[in-house]
């Protein structure tokens, strides 16, 4: 996707207010000085609360990365299957970013999930819509009873980031009202043979395409 990530445009936008808030500040202590107090007391305030915005943007600048921005049906990740014996095979997982993994994985089938959080439109202001992240890789068995006794792979397929968005839409009660719905989407597909699919992600979760096999 072309153009400035929703991280970038948060991370301008909470330097823009922290400017804003600074320049507002020093005017409020230069009218302090001159003891014009309501001055000081207007501009202090609205410089305050301006800072307190930059931080807010910069918290969900940080808290965003890793994440993308969905305004439609895209190809969230690359992923090519070979088989390795009875219930195993390879993945061979391409990130839109560049990155590639290898990963071993039991089963029949392979499975994908993925966090989906939408926001409320009050948070568009600030550019945020509706954002994905990949969550797991794992295998899958077609007979229940294998799916309880067989052994399981899962494989993460998250960024590591020192904040996590979905966490931060949990647990501050601040960012409650940002928040429109938040949930899991998951899909899955037969691995019987070398194949390669396409997991793609649009507004109503994941879904899964066999591509051609290059």
């Amino acid at each position: 996707m072309g153009g400035i990530s929703t991280s970038g445009a948060l991370f301008y936008v909470a330097g823009a207010l922290a400017v804003l808030s600074l320049i507002l500040l020093v005017v409020g202590v230069m009218a302090l000085r001159r003891r014009a107090w309501v001055g000081s007391v207007g501009s202090g305030g609205v410089g305050a609360l301006l800072l307190s915005l930059a931080a807010l943007a910069g918290t969900l600048g940080i808290s965003t990365q890793g994440y993308r921005a969905l305004t439609h049906e895209e190809v969230a990740v690359i992923i090519t299957t070979v088989p390795t014996g009875p219930q195993s095979f390879q993945a061979f997982v391409e990130f839109p970013d560049g990155r590639e993994r290898t990963l071993p994985v039991a089963g029949d089938q392979v499975l994908v999930d993925a966090h989906i959080l939408k926001w409320h439109p009050l948070a568009n202001v600030l550019g945020l819509h509706t954002h994905y992240e990949l969550d797991r890789l794992a295998g899958r068995y077609r007979d229940i009873e294998e799916e309880r006794s067989r052994t399981r792979t899962v494989h993460s397929l998250k960024e590591e980031k020192p904040m996590d968005l979905f966490h931060l839409a949990r647990e501050y009660t601040f960012l409650a009202f940002l928040v429109d719905t938040e949930y899991g989407s998951a899909t899955y597909i037969e691995v019987d043979r070398p194949a390669r699919f396409e997991v793609r992600v649009s507004t109503t979760g994941l879904l899964i395409r066999e591509v051609e096999f290059r």
